[in-house]
């Protein structure tokens, strides 16, 4: 069985939490295992809508985030991937605190991908839930500088 390397989690970590998007709505992963990830936000003024709730585009970004990040584990070392679509449940509003989203990996297969995600509050209350279908792209690759270890460690 695959598994991931280390040193290229912290490679992937540090350039995807430093990423523009990411940086826009203060995103961060806090781990990927494989076929398993762990976002956060800290929710801030800025994500919030007229009603002083969390915006639902939070939750969406959170949930096409941690569904990605957990299905690249489980894709070849050099592809990537983009969503082609998403559903997503809102479950709880929230207008402060920690969100978590926690990531899996349904499928994988040559061409696509089915992973879900769900978001929680700092109490563990579920916010939101969502799957998301992902294309594989074997000629994708992570903007990256300079170069990112090996995905898997070998055997």
């Amino acid at each position: 069985m695959k598994q991931l390397n280390p040193d290229h989690v912290a490679a992937v970590k540090a350039h995807v939490n430093n990423c523009p998007y990411f940086n826009l709505i203060s995103m961060k992963i806090d781990s990927l295992e494989m076929g398993r990830s762990f976002l956060e936000v800290d929710v801030q003024e800025k994500h919030l809508q007229p009603y002083g709730i969390v915006h639902g585009g939070v939750y969406a970004s959170l949930i096409d985030a941690a569904a990605f990040w957990a299905a690249y584990s489980t894709i070849g070392k050099t592809s990537g991937m983009t969503t082609v679509e998403m559903k997503l449940n809102y479950l709880r509003p929230a207008a402060s605190g920690r969100f978590v989203a926690r990531g899996k990996s349904i499928k994988t297969g040559r061409s696509i991908c089915l992973s879900e995600a769900s978001v929680f509050d700092d109490k563990d209350k579920m916010l939101a839930h969502g799957t998301a279908t992902l294309m594989i792209i074997n000629t994708l690759e992570l903007n990256a500088k300079g170069d990112i270890p090996p995905k898997y460690l070998e055997p």
